[in-house]
């Protein structure tokens, strides 16, 4: 590691001149789920494939059904072999009159306090987090000439929009996007001066139960009483689901929930989590999950049956005094361990299916599915990239959990065999997908200093 002095006061020189190139990149507004911006698009895959090139990768642009992947190669090291994702679509900016600037306008602006950030629409998510990664190679190759290990960089461009393209592009290029280690930078520190490692990723299970009826909507003073009512129906079905301790009452939902090892929940205590300050943010104050387990835990380690939408009769001004034909609702799980989402909706379903009444019947309606997964800390590239995250930022690094789900890595360890390395910069308050994103100065900056020192270590 004695090579990595020289290459952080690179990063630290070229600091003004990294801004400019990612400004560059967030002035093309690639939003991927509007048709209107394919040519954005494209010309942020361009954009990207020629900086790479500029660098010594052997960069192309992909094409895809969708918008094209961008996909680099510099295996010209020895030692170990990682691969780099990152997306450069964007989210649409809407609503426009809520931004305090052009969206597509980017610009370092200073608080009052003196703190830096940086403004504009995929600053943080995920333009930002990636040229970090980029920003580290660069400096690697201008200082040494060449990367301390095998890297490949692939870039999507419909992560914002589904990103139906990527895993039929990773099996059919399977064999050149294989490597030891996957990294991503679509994830956040622990606070602004911890940085952390995520370890473990929450999948998820989505469906929709309509509970139809009579074959029409009826007049409640002809019909109430005698005649089934489906949102009655419904929210008894509902309200069967959890127990009065906050535990899923469906069959066999626990199977595969493993509890977590001691030494991690030790170290999610050591840091500072309260659930009075994290539900005091949204002006609540007590945590409803399971009761025995901490705030900490229900967000990150246990799974949840949640209520997205209810949907049944009269929903406009006024009042309609109807009996609806039909009630509707959207039910997700998100999901730990080795639970099967497969055996999870067939489980559901049946338990609505018994606890329906004469005169109704159950109609569903699937959506997406994705398992848990649980990344391995024991690993020693783990334990290199903590603790060059705890030199670079003067803090212990965290292995943190996350209550969301990101999709692609499952598809990296489903279809590349491959663990990933969870490492962003992100911030609770950068704003994603909302007006007036932001990514903080310092964690461009320090993030990429931290990428080059994650290189070096695993180059060793």
């Amino acid at each position: 590691m004695a090579d990595i002095a020289p290459v952080l006061d690179r990063i630290d020189a070229d600091l003004d001149t990294a801004l400019e190139r990612l400004f560059e990149l967030v002035r093309c507004q690639s939003i991927s789920t509007d048709p209107a911006y394919a040519a954005e698009c494209r010309k942020a895959a361009e954009m990207l494939a020629a900086d790479l090139s500029g660098i010594g990768f052997d960069a192309r642009v992909a094409p895809t059904p969708g918008h094209p992947m961008v996909v680099g190669h510099d295996l010209s090291a020895d030692g170990p072999h990682v691969l780099f994702y990152g997306h450069y679509d964007v989210q649409p900016v809407d609503p426009l009159e809520l931004w305090e600037a052009d969206p597509f306008d980017p610009a370092v602006r200073t608080r009052e306090d003196g703190t830096k950030y940086l403004s504009g629409r995929g600053t943080s998510d995920d333009k930002g987090q990636l040229m970090t990664f980029v920003e580290a190679c660069r400096a690697w190759k201008a200082v040494h000439g060449s990367l301390p290990c095998k890297v490949t960089i692939l870039l999507e461009g419909e992560e914002e929009s589904g990103g139906k393209s990527l895993p039929p592009f990773m099996k059919e290029h399977a064999d050149e996007l294989k490597a030891d280690i996957a990294m991503v930078c679509d994830t956040g520190m622990w606070d602004r001066e911890t940085p952390a490692i995520t370890t473990m990723l929450r999948g998820m299970m989505t469906d929709e139960v309509i509970i139809h009826a009579a074959d029409r909507d009826l007049h409640s003073g002809f019909y109430g009483g005698a005649a089934a009512n489906p949102i009655r129906v419904l929210a008894k079905v509902l309200a069967a689901l959890h127990d009065d301790d906050g535990r899923v009452q469906i069959p066999g939902f626990y199977d595969g929930v493993p509890e977590l090892d001691p030494a991690i929940l030790k170290s999610w205590e050591g840091l500072g989590f309260t659930a009075e300050q994290f539900l005091g943010q949204i002006d609540l104050s007590v945590p409803a999950g399971e009761t025995d387990r901490t705030a900490l835990e229900q967000v990150w380690s246990r799974p949840t049956c949640e209520f997205n939408g209810i949907v049944g009769g009269y929903t406009g001004e006024g009042f309609k005094t109807v009996i609806p034909a039909k009630a509707s609702a959207k039910i997700s799980t998100r999901l730990v361990g080795t639970q099967d989402p497969h055996k999870i909706r067939a489980s559901l379903r049946a338990f609505i299916e018994e606890r329906l009444p004469a005169d109704c019947r159950a109609e569903f309606i699937e959506h997406g599915s994705g398992s848990a997964t649980v990344m391995p800390t024991d690993d020693p590239i783990f334990a290199k990239a903590q603790a060059v995250l705890t030199e670079e930022w003067g803090k212990d690094a965290a292995f943190i959990g996350c209550g969301g789900s990101i999709p692609v890595v499952a598809d990296i360890a489903g279809i590349l065999g491959m663990d990933t390395l969870l490492i962003g910069f992100g911030l609770e308050d950068d704003r994603i997908h909302s007006p007036n994103e932001k990514y903080e100065l310092s964690s461009f900056h320090k993030g990429t200093r931290s990428w080059a020192r994650v290189l070096g270590a695993i180059g060793g």
